[in-house]
């Protein structure tokens, strides 16, 4: 896991950085091959320079969003603004996290993705890799 992503963790108080820290391990044991890096202030992992999954800090809680969620049929991801094909869940507590769940999201993220790496060539509009 990148160092960034560690730094990125340990600036949560213990109930926000307990989450971080389960999302971390579990996306880097399931995306070993992804890079991981801070994008955009938070940590997000990519395949082919394609961001495929990612958490964040928002109001409500951390944010763990997959950039082809929507497409997963999952009902506990819930879509995005529709504009992306993005899908996310908003965990409070780490007890929240059914690690179950979160491995086959992280499996689907390999299987199902959208093309974010060339979405400025092609003037916003997404097409489907996998």
């Amino acid at each position: 896991m990148n160092k960034d992503t560690q730094q990125y963790n340990q600036a949560f108080l213990s109930d926000e950085k307990a989450i971080c820290d389960i999302l971390a391990e579990e996306i880097h044991t399931h995306l070993p091959e992804a890079e991981n890096k801070i994008w955009h202030r938070h940590p997000v992992w990519f395949l082919d320079a394609n961001p495929i999954v990612g958490y964040s800090k928002i109001k409500a809680g951390i944010r763990l969003m997959f950039w082809s969620g929507a497409s997963f049929e999952e009902e506990t991801l819930k879509p995005g603004t529709g504009k992306f094909k993005d899908a996310s869940i908003v965990y409070t507590s780490a007890d929240q996290i059914h690690l179950a769940d979160l491995k086959r999201w992280i499996n689907k993220s390999v299987k199902i993705q959208w093309d974010y790496k060339n979405i400025v060539k092609r003037k916003g509009r997404l097409e489907r890799l996998k």
